[in-house]
């Protein structure tokens, strides 16, 4: 956890065999291009990965634990810092160019020496994502430093991570910007924890209520390993080995081509989930009569901090006490209970109003809406707070399932021990659209071709209505499943659909390297 971002001098161990050769070309072309562009060399370039989750969706904003790896998609910036000594008393110029100008129009960032970058949430701009990890970097070095004034410097941006497509694109280019920042501003050594924390708050600021898992597993993640997160009590990350089974686990993502941008969905969407399981939490702590602390969830309450304060704080006369000698561990236990109670207190089919929930927190309309509903505004007449929590509770439950698959020794020698993931996977992809509404027909329709042609599971990945899936398949059937997908979902939606469109929806995906510069 304490460990530093790598600084490597070659891309060999970043990327799959398979991908390495078309990867240098892309190297080589970023730097070529950057010297072409600014008469200069690049002194070093920052590297961030797209991620896939495969189990825990939408929990980590409820700072429950989430299991996801990185893929190797991600967002590289070239870049060479200023060499004035007099960056100090100037203004701080940043050229923001990407290798693609046609998509991504050039820009430029002005910053005054003890100011920060302007950032118009309203306005979605690629930008955005630079700006907002370049303010979380100099946060970081003013904390050391109150007098820092960041140096000028030239950048290009080259990513891959498919904007909209649930694979993490804004935390990868968010984590990077602020990795190239610090670097360039005399940070040769930058903390994998201090990277993730300032990029978690960072990209807040572009308007997306972000939980942490997915610059968690940009930065943290290790490569031919799985990732376990954990929020509460703090940040702690540590990579899971997949089992050593004949043939290998294999997973497969599909993109939907629905795109998902968080940004623009949010008020309707990702923001309303962060704001429901919110004031679930406050709803259930208010009946239960206990006091919610602050903690890292977004909104400053979570529904882990529920839990925590209702078993830590001994109110027992509505909880029933642990069972010793009980298989389930303390966590599962706890979490069970928590599913009953939800039951008890919050209506599941039928929504709050603003007016409800004022009430039962004994607060004004106008002061719910300032405390839940400014920073990051949602689109809502009615708040589902049962059916929220309900998923919740159940998918946390489901992840501590999954891990303890993934790390039993003896999962090597279980025939089952892939039915057994792919049903929990399958019943996440069941909660999401069911429970959490966060589905759409078109991953579901993925899911079911997956399901049918041989998948064990399939899930959407990300914060979904939208956006890729994950398949845990047989690594037999990945053929087979990539034709019932071409077949039965991609040439149906587009029939004229390219061979290189094709490539960039289906891929077979290996556990990736986190950060590196």
């Amino acid at each position: 956890m304490e460990e530093s971002v790598p600084v490597v001098n070659w891309i060999d161990g970043l990327y799959p065999d398979a991908n390495l050769v078309s990867q240098k070309d892309r190297w080589q072309n970023l730097l070529d291009h950057f010297e072409g562009k600014y008469g200069r060399k690049a002194a070093f370039v920052a590297r961030s990965p797209g991620r896939v989750n495969l189990i825990g969706e939408h929990i980590d904003y409820s700072l429950y634990d989430v299991i996801p790896m990185a893929i190797a998609a991600d967002v590289l910036i070239a870049v060479a810092p200023s060499l004035s000594k007099e960056h100090q008393n100037a203004n701080t110029v940043i050229p923001m160019l990407n290798i693609n100008p046609r998509k991504h129009k050039p820009s430029e960032c002005t910053v005054p020496p003890m100011g920060r970058a302007d950032i118009d949430a309203t306005v979605h701009e690629w930008t955005n994502y630079f700006k907002a990890g370049f303010n979380g970097a100099i946060d970081l070095l003013r904390q050391e430093n109150p007098d820092f004034s960041p140096c000028s410097m030239d950048i290009l941006v080259d990513g891959n991570v498919p904007a909209g497509a649930g694979l993490s694109s804004s935390a990868a280019f968010v984590c990077a910007s602020a990795l190239a920042v610090l670097r360039a501003n005399g940070r040769d050594s930058v903390k994998k924890r201090e990277l993730v924390e300032l990029a978690i708050v960072s990209e807040r600021a572009v308007g997306v209520n972000s939980g942490g898992m997915d610059q968690s597993a940009s930065v943290f993640s290790v490569k031919s390993d799985a990732l376990s997160v954990s929020f509460s009590p703090q940040l702690f990350a540590e990579p899971i080995p997949f089992p050593k089974i004949n043939p290998p686990i294999t997973f497969m993502i599909a993109q939907s081509f629905v795109t998902a941008d968080k940004y623009v969905t949010a008020p309707r969407c990702y923001n309303l989930r962060v704001v429901e399981c919110t004031l679930a939490a406050e709803m259930m702590a208010k009946d239960l009569g206990v006091e919610l602390k602050d903690d890292p969830g977004p909104l400053g309450s979570s529904l882990r901090g529920l839990q925590h304060a209702l078993f830590a704080g001994g109110k027992t006369e509505r909880i029933p006490p642990v069972v010793l000698g009980d298989p389930r561990t303390l966590s599962e236990q706890q979490l069970e209970t928590m599913l009953s109670t939800v039951s008890e207190l919050l209506e599941y089919e039928r929504g709050y109003t603003r007016g409800e929930i004022a009430m039962n927190l004994s607060i004004s309309v106008s002061t719910l809406e300032e405390k839940y509903m400014t920073k990051f505004p949602v689109d809502a007449d009615l708040f589902m707070l049962g059916k929220r929590a309900r998923h919740v509770f159940s998918e946390a439950l489901r992840v501590i399932a999954f891990k303890e698959l993934l790390q039993n020794p003896a999962s090597a020698e279980n025939p089952d021990l892939l039915l057994r993931l792919g049903a929990l996977m399958n019943e996440t992809q069941t909660s999401c659209r069911e429970i959490y509404e966060c589905s759409c027909p078109e991953i579901d329709q993925l899911c079911t071709i997956a399901r049918e042609a041989g998948a064990y599971g399939s899930r959407l990945t990300g914060a979904g209505w939208g956006g890729s899936t994950v398949h845990l398949v047989p690594k037999g059937e990945v053929d087979t499943i990539r034709d019932a997908w071409i077949e039965g979902y991609y040439r149906v939606r587009e029939p004229e659909i390219s061979d290189e469109k094709l490539q960039e929806a289906i891929i077979v995906s290996e556990p990736g390297q986190g950060s590196v510069m």
